[in-house]
């Protein structure tokens, strides 16, 4: 179902029922009719002229090879590069997840509308300069696209599978300042019906297969919503750059990136669920594993584990080494890393170097004393807090999400 459709059918609801019960009048209906095709042109514009700046892959910021792998619409972050640069993913370096283009949008011009059954009136608009008259919370979390490490499952298990062929790079931790996304919901008239929230970014609609499946959106339990989610303009001290979601995404830790959308230009509060293709058709588990329909949404993210060194990197033989790696969950703080030299023969426990803490991952290091020369593969597995630890074979799906997996990570004695 194209986005169109979806909201003329939505809005068909609305006007079959909840209007009456809302008290809203015709009237009302149809500025939300409006306000819902300004913000759908708002973001074809911004796709038009982020075309002309930036061309492909659509990314507006520097992308060096030392940084970063390209892979069509997104930038990969390479794992080597994070060696040395603290809890914080520095943001030349954190990784892109578009499904079209950046939109450059001017904060001053931005509006945020929240609309839907499940408020106690009419929409409500917010400007740049009302979000940040909010009260600012800060919070440090990870985000991580559900198809990072995907590649594994054929190069490593011999699986097949579809989508961007990420290695461990999608994924990165920030401090997000911003304003709770329940405060913004209840100075809109959250009331007590309302079910399910959806923000809808204003990125260039989503075309695949010949299907338009519209802007990128995601529903949110309201639950969920009211819990920890922000609402952020800010990240490591700055404003948000353009590629991650200038001028206001969501932060929704622990879930799956699809959830934290950016750019987002209206949110539906709906007092019954909502649908959309992104918890529909993608980012559900489909496969013989699951059952004929798919898995439930995807929400929490699993235990992963990424050394900080390049694929075949080399380590001179007879000398000390320090290994470095994060690991990350997203059912609880990380408590224990182990690693192993010696193709899984033997596990040590590594050294962590930061309290677990839901949301967020853990660094940690390990001594490697190789000696003879030759190839070899270093292995790193994670146990959180509620107890799950990384097997070593990942369940396929086919589209490839969640590989929680041991990655074998080949390197070079020389």
């Amino acid at each position: 179902m194209s986005e169109r459709a979806y909201d003329h059918d939505r809005l068909r609801q609305f006007l079959s029922g909840e209007a009456a019960g809302e008290g809203l009048s015709r009237r009302n209906v149809l500025r939300m009719l409006s306000v819902a095709a300004g913000l759908a042109a708002a973001g074809a514009g911004a796709a038009a002229g982020i075309a002309h700046a930036a061309g492909k892959p659509g990314i507006v910021k520097p992308l060096p090879a030392e940084l970063f792998t390209v892979r069509d619409t997104n930038a990969e972050t390479n794992w080597a590069a994070l060696r040395g640069t603290g809890y914080h993913t520095p943001v030349d370096r954190f990784f892109v997840r578009n499904h079209t283009s950046t939109p450059v949008l001017d904060p001053t011009r931005w509006r945020l509308t929240v609309w839907g059954g499940g408020l106690r009136g009419r929409p409500v608009e917010f400007s740049y300069d009302d979000l940040r008259s909010l009260p600012a919370v800060t919070s440090s979390a990870c985000l991580e696209c559900a198809g990072n490490g995907r590649s594994y499952y054929g190069s490593q298990q011999g699986d097949r599978v579809t989508g961007t062929p990420w290695t461990l790079g999608a994924v990165g931790a920030a401090r997000w300042r911003g304003a709770r996304l329940s405060d913004v919901l209840r100075a809109a008239g959250l009331s007590r019906r309302a079910v399910d929230v959806m923000p809808r970014g204003l990125d260039p609609a989503y075309t695949a297969g010949g299907t338009d499946y519209g802007h990128v959106r995601r529903p949110l339990p309201v639950a969920k919503a009211l819990d920890d989610v922000l609402l952020a303009y800010e990240m490591n001290g700055r404003p948000l750059l353009p590629d991650h979601g200038c001028p206001a995404r969501l932060v929704v830790p622990s879930w799956v990136g699809i959830a934290s959308v950016k750019w987002v230009g209206d949110i539906e509060v709906s007092d019954r669920p909502l649908f959309s293709p992104w918890n529909t058709v993608f980012y559900r588990l489909f496969g013989s594993a699951y059952p004929p329909g798919g898995s439930a949404p995807l929400t929490r993210q699993p235990v992963r584990s990424a050394f900080e060194a390049a694929p075949g990197a080399a380590f001179a033989a007879g000398r000390g080494h320090r290994l470095t790696g994060r690991s990350w969950s997203g059912g609880g703080g990380v408590r224990r890393v182990e690693v192993s030299t010696d193709d899984g023969a033997s596990w040590r426990e590594a050294r962590l170097h930061d309290a677990p803490r839901p949301g967020g991952w853990v660094r940690w290091s390990t001594h490697w004393h190789p000696r003879e020369p030759g190839p070899a593969r270093l292995m790193a597995r994670a146990t959180d807090t509620s107890g799950a630890t990384q097997p070593l074979r990942s369940v396929p799906n086919d589209q490839g999400f969640f590989f929680d997996a041991v990655v074998r990570h080949p390197v070079r004695v020389v």
